[in-house]
């Protein structure tokens, strides 16, 4: 048996109009709640909303409605970038499985249902996306004053973790290659992922005031998007960056020929703009790679190869972190660690000598080629 707790509340409508409705809650099972007399102070605590002195109706809209203002006075103020996977998450997900009902009605159970259908043809992480894009429509129209739900992702059933793909990273051999084989000013871009571990749009954005050459180090202060500067991707992406002299060198002579433009970015596009990543890599990257067969990829192989290269020369989590911008160092060990360091793989041998002493160990068979 349940305890149900049914009252009356005033809600305003679009048009203006207050409208008393009828609702009803469950207050929990009897065994929670033995006494008619616990249920009822339960209901008590619910009611203290409604019965309190500064108790305004609560505004009703249907989800469609809300989208559109939201879009107009809060999704506008957003990074570009954001806004368009937001719009994408709303026109292609959230407005077809629930544009028509009331923000209200948009309950955990109803959540669940976008859960399972989203499962059936996108990623996990396109899951959570879309419940975030929902979860802060939500929480503005409560601030605002609707009757709405929150997304409690703790409450909902989410798809397993798939098998996760290694990202691309490139090996020492094939950066060298890309390097000898890319004209300037390509050369240059790819030498400052490389050797940084920039991000493509972070690359783009530097400015010449950005560069530090008696330093050796890099301001990264914004990114470019499709042609767009705009901030960069987190508040810990904000920051400086060491630099080895190698990349000093190259910086200096590409400087020496900079012509300068408007915006003063690093590196432009013919006609003086700030150039598109995707055509970076499209017109620029993947000739290079087919020309040395390698398999294709984005920019962000040279991010990987970066981390991987700082943890495979003794660099602690927390500088390869710092390095990175990341706002944890497990992310760095996790997505970025593709490496097997020297160390990691001499404690292994122990261990495997432990079981199996008879068996020379690779560091042995290896002195003894020599």
């Amino acid at each position: 048996m349940i305890w149900v707790g049914r009252y009356r509340e005033d809600v305003e409508h679009a048009d203006g109009s207050v409208r008393r409705v009828h609702r009803s809650v469950g207050l929990g099972a009897k065994a929670d709640l033995p006494t008619k007399r616990l249920a009822q102070r339960r209901m008590e605590i619910l009611l203290a909303r409604i019965n309190a002195s500064d108790y305004r109706p609560g505004r009703m809209a249907t989800v469609e409605e809300f989208a559109e203002r939201w879009k107009a006075e809060v999704l506008s103020q957003w990074k570009r970038s954001a806004a368009l996977a937001a719009c994408s998450h709303l026109r292609v997900h959230i407005l077809p499985a629930a544009g028509n009902r009331m923000l209200g009605e948009v309950t955990t159970e109803v959540q669940q249902g976008m859960v399972a259908r989203l499962a059936t043809r996108c990623a996990r992480k396109t899951v959570a996306n879309v419940l975030g894009t929902l979860g802060s429509m939500l929480n503005t129209a409560r601030r605002w004053g609707y009757v709405a739900n929150k997304v409690e992702m703790g409450e909902l059933r989410m798809p397993a973790m798939e098998v996760r793909r290694q990202a691309r990273c490139f090996s020492v051999e094939e950066v060298r290659g890309i390097l000898r084989v890319a004209r300037e000013p390509y050369r240059t871009m790819f030498a400052i992922a490389a050797m940084t571990g920039l991000r493509v749009g972070e690359v783009l954005g530097l400015r010449i005031e950005d560069v530090d050459l008696t330093a050796a180090r890099l301001c990264v202060r914004q990114s470019v998007w499709r042609g767009r500067v705009q901030s960069v991707k987190t508040r810990y992406s904000d920051g400086v960056v060491a630099m080895p002299t190698a990349l000093t060198e190259i910086l200096h002579t590409h400087i020496a020929g900079w012509k300068a433009n408007d915006a003063r970015l690093l590196f432009v596009s013919a006609r003086g703009t700030p150039c598109r990543g995707e055509k970076v890599v499209q017109q620029r990257l993947w000739p290079v790679l087919d020309e040395l067969g390698i398999p294709r990829c984005g920019m962000h192989a040279f991010r990987h190869t970066h981390a991987s290269l700082l943890l495979a020369c003794g660099a602690t989590p927390v500088v390869t972190q710092r390095q990175m911008r990341h706002a944890d160092a497990r992310i760095t060990l996790s997505v970025y660690g593709h490496t097997v360091g020297d160390e990691q793989r001499r404690m292994v041998e122990k261990a495997g000598m432990v079981l199996f002493p008879d068996v020379p160990n690779r560091e042995g068979q290896m002195q003894a080629a020599q």
